[in-house]
């Protein structure tokens, strides 16, 4: 639990470093650090801001309470990354992950696809995009890019994202010899084999 003094002594101490970046002895009105400065601490609090604002509009909507709220705060999209900034979101990155999954899944659907996951580990994530049939190029791109925007939505604290697309299969039907042998023989024993059959006709 947060102490109120302390919050109030830090809320105060920003205050009085935000006076400050205007009073820097020697600065030029467009001295670009400055500049980054004030426009950091602007981005912050127009962040800080939209996301309490949003916490107060969830609370008062959902007329719930206790852990509830909290699993509701953490599904809504502008308080889940303002609280995953903070490391504050009530479900760990597995949790969200296979979350993730679940929604991309009802997308790809309609493309006769799934997703499954391979693996994560600290925060590296391997996925298996598996469609049914021949998917061109184009398609495998956008089934790809559809996984990517559900994990990255529900878990931008991710290190790492590998989706494994399905391999490339021949589409003129042409199977290699070589797939048909049992008992796979080189190149120049096939050519002994054929003059041999030519000397004896």
């Amino acid at each position: 639990m947060a102490d109120e003094k302390d919050f109030q002594e830090k809320i105060r101490q920003l205050g009085t470093l935000v006076g400050e970046l205007d009073q820097t002895p020697g600065a030029r009105p467009d001295d670009r650090s400055k500049v980054a400065a004030r426009e950091l601490v602007q981005l912050l609090m127009e962040v800080h801001g939209t996301g309490l604002e949003r916490i107060m509009e969830v609370v008062f909507e959902s007329g719930l309470s206790g852990e509830a709220l909290i699993g509701k705060l953490g599904q809504d999209p502008i308080v889940r990354n303002l609280l995953l900034l903070y490391s504050l979101h009530p479900d760990d990155i597995e949790t969200r992950v296979l979350k993730a999954l679940d929604t991309a899944g009802t997308r790809l659907r309609k493309f006769d696809a799934r997703v499954e996951l391979v693996r994560i580990q600290d925060g590296a994530i391997q996925v298996r995009l598996v469609t049914s049939g021949h998917a061109c190029g184009s398609t495998t791109k956008n089934l790809q890019a559809i996984v990517e925007e559900c994990i990255y939505d529900m878990a931008p604290d991710l290190t790492s994202l590998a989706i494994h697309a399905p391999e490339d299969e021949p589409s003129s039907g042409f199977v290699p010899l070589q797939n048909l042998l049992k008992y796979p023989v080189g190149a120049s024993a096939l050519a002994a084999h054929g003059a041999e059959v030519d000397g004896a006709d």
